[in-house]
């Protein structure tokens, strides 16, 4: 079975039972000891954590090691002893062993989906998806290495005596510091990526989701891979993450998170002795736009999709819509009608739409920015306060938010919030549109709907963001897969100008070597 976020609707009764029977099977597993992942053995500390489930925070999900500078030291250690092996394992050992891991992933799907609903509150197919995303990504970085033969590539001879190749090798040592919000797809892409190129890895999950990445290196060490290629280690992001970057042998990074702590890790790397990759993704400010030609439906759904799925907690979500005066009052009323009618609740359960935020900063978030825009005169369309009534009173339970009456120049329309809040502004013509949208340090995504070709045309030319769309009922400006829609931002939503998922991606976790033969 092939899950992804849209799913065609005659799986969802098969869907719906087998997640059914996997939520008592994770349930059996809350409130146990669990330990960090190193060296392909069970690490504990001296010092624990709760990781509690944003649904209901009197669910223990866990004990998890609050692991300190000792640990990133055993981690990259290891991760180093295992580079020698690995690194210079052929490519197709290499691959045979990442498509396993793969496997193991889609195997394991429904427990993987279930605990990751507990842990970061989305709803059940944004967790499947998540999951099946993870490992497509994987298999199709290995799709890359095999097309490209390994990415050894012959190359001109100076004279008869010589024989010249190009090839791409693998760094060493890799940090991948994932985010809550994707918390499967944003460790095993860049990790798998990494894995796949020949180099090792040690991860280090967001504080708010540590099972998921764990459970991740346990498939992993399950699958074959050699003790120490993959490690995870679990504590404070401000410790344990910045130990792991500083670290001298570590060669390279991919973070995911927000735009200070990138730019903070870019201008840190810079001043270290010897050069690394740095990968980065810094989030966005998203706007869609929607023209007088337009179908209201589909853009009304679209716009609804990007900006509430997964709580708006995407960076990808739709924070901005800029629609034109001639359907405005009509589009308006289309996105609030569907806005109402979204279903509020325990994400795990079979008709639930929208969860809960990951943790009460996120709803101090929502709510400052709410106080915010109606004391600077913005209008409450829909949504606007927290839910506090039972059953979510012990949850961090926020409606889905539309504000108008701002002006493009206020701090809703310019800040990432990372919680479900939209912006509307009305506009004039497409140029005002593409000239409002792009004034943004972000560029991330963007959406258009209009059916006239040339405004399409002049949307794809013009707007400056890494990923674009026309006409998506899916999602206005959200929704990527492997091969098929790379993601990456342009701007301060990223420093590579790769897209991960994309035919480029895998390249950057490789260094050429000339090889001259005489």
């Amino acid at each position: 079975m092939r899950i992804t976020y849209v799913t065609s609707p005659d799986r969802m009764d098969e869907i719906h039972r087998e997640f059914d029977s996997a939520i008592e099977r994770v349930r059996a597993r809350f409130g146990q000891l669990q330990p960090m992942l190193i060296d392909g053995s069970a690490v504990t500390s001296n010092r624990t954590f709760m990781d509690v489930s944003p649904i209901d925070t009197r669910i223990v999900l866990g004990h998890f090691q609050k692991g300190d500078s000792t640990h990133v030291d055993q981690a990259v250690a290891a991760a180093r002893r295992a580079f020698g092996s690995w690194g210079r394992l052929p490519w197709r050992e290499r691959v045979a062993s990442m498509r396993r891991l793969a496997e193991a992933i889609r195997t394991d799907r429904w427990e993987l989906s279930v605990l990751m609903g507990f842990e970061c509150g989305k709803n059940r197919m944004e967790c499947l998806g998540d999951v099946e995303e993870s490992a497509d990504l994987i298999d199709y970085y290995c799709d890359q290495i095999e097309q490209a033969d390994g990415f050894l590539r012959p190359m001109q001879p100076l004279g008869p005596e010589e024989r010249n190749a190009s090839v791409l090798r693998p760094y060493g040592v890799w940090a991948v510091i994932s985010p809550f919000n994707f918390p499967l797809a944003l460790a095993a892409g860049p990790a798998g990526a990494a894995l796949a190129a020949g180099n090792t890895v040690v991860i280090k999950p967001a504080t708010t989701t540590p099972w998921i990445a764990l459970r991740f290196g346990e498939l992993a060490r399950d699958a074959g891979l050699p003790d120490g290629a993959l490690n995870v280690v679990t504590g404070s992001g401000g410790v344990l993450g910045q130990a792991l970057i500083d670290h001298a042998d570590v060669n390279g990074v991919v973070f995911t998170g927000s735009k200070e702590v990138g730019l903070k890790l870019l201008r840190e790397n810079a001043a270290r002795p010897t050069p690394r990759p740095v990968i980065t993704e810094m989030g966005g400010k998203n706007p869609a736009i929607v023209m007088p030609s337009a179908d209201l439906d589909k853009a009304s759904d679209g716009v609804m999709r990007s900006a509430f799925g997964a709580q708006g907690q995407k960076c990808s979500a739709c924070s901005r819509v800029l629609v034109h005066r001639d359907v405005r009052d009509r589009f308006v009323d289309a996105l609030v009608a569907r806005t109402k009618q979204i279903r509020i609740g325990n994400p795990l359960d079979r008709d639930i739409y929208l969860g809960p935020v990951i943790n009460e900063a996120a709803v101090r978030t929502f709510e400052t920015a709410i106080t915010r825009a109606t004391a600077d005169g913005g209008r409450l369309l829909a949504g606007g306060g927290r839910i506090g009534e039972e059953p979510w009173r012990h949850g961090y339970f926020v409606e889905p938010t539309i504000v108008d009456g701002l002006t493009v120049r206020h701090s809703i329309f310019k800040d990432e919030l990372f919680v479900p809040v939209t912006a509307i502004t009305m506009i004039a013509s497409l140029d005002e549109a593409i000239t409002i949208a792009n004034t943004t340090e972000y560029g991330l995504t963007a959406g258009i709907f209009s059916e006239d070709g040339a405004e399409l045309d002049e949307f794809f030319d013009r707007i400056e963001a890494g990923v674009t769309y026309a006409n998506r009922r899916a999602g206005a400006t959200t929704g990527a897969w492997p091969g098929v829609n790379p993601f990456g931002g342009w701007k301060c939503s990223g420093s590579s100008g790769k897209g991960s998922g994309g035919p480029y991606y895998v390249q950057q976790f490789l260094r050429e070597q000339s090889r001259v033969r005489a």
